[in-house]
């Protein structure tokens, strides 16, 4: 089995294009007003929009995007317009990570664990 895509809800599909757009993620599908699919520019994974009436916290997804350098991904997109809602940290989990919401409230983690996201010590 192998994960091929993620949707994420969205009142305004066309104003996450943007967004998704900026973090470096490329639309290969636009469908307005409803959806939206982008390739992710490392390996096969895709990554669509939805749009929905309403997203509550409890509807809202954790996407975690891949760099190998998190704070000079954090820097370009920082001066692309994007805040962040926290800095790089070094995670008790042995990832480092910087956290930030798109407008719907999706919590978006850049981060980079290597090795770690599927080896790490206290593996079963």
């Amino acid at each position: 089995m192998n994960l091929n895509q993620v949707t994420v809800p969205s009142i305004d599909v066309e104003k996450s294009i943007l967004f998704y757009k900026k973090l470096g993620l490329q639309l290969i599908v636009k469908s307005l007003p409803k959806y939206a699919r982008f390739e992710c520019p490392n390996g096969n994974t895709t990554f669509s929009i939805h749009q929905v009436v309403s997203v509550t916290e409890s509807q809202s997804v954790w996407v975690y995007f891949e760099v190998e350098n998190v704070s000079e991904k954090v820097s370009e997109l920082q001066s692309k317009g994007i805040t962040f809602e926290t800095t790089p940290v070094e995670q008790s989990w042995l990832w480092i990570e910087a956290k930030l919401k798109d407008h719907d409230g999706n919590q978006i983690m850049i981060y980079h664990a290597g090795k770690n996201r599927k080896n790490p010590p206290w593996r079963i």
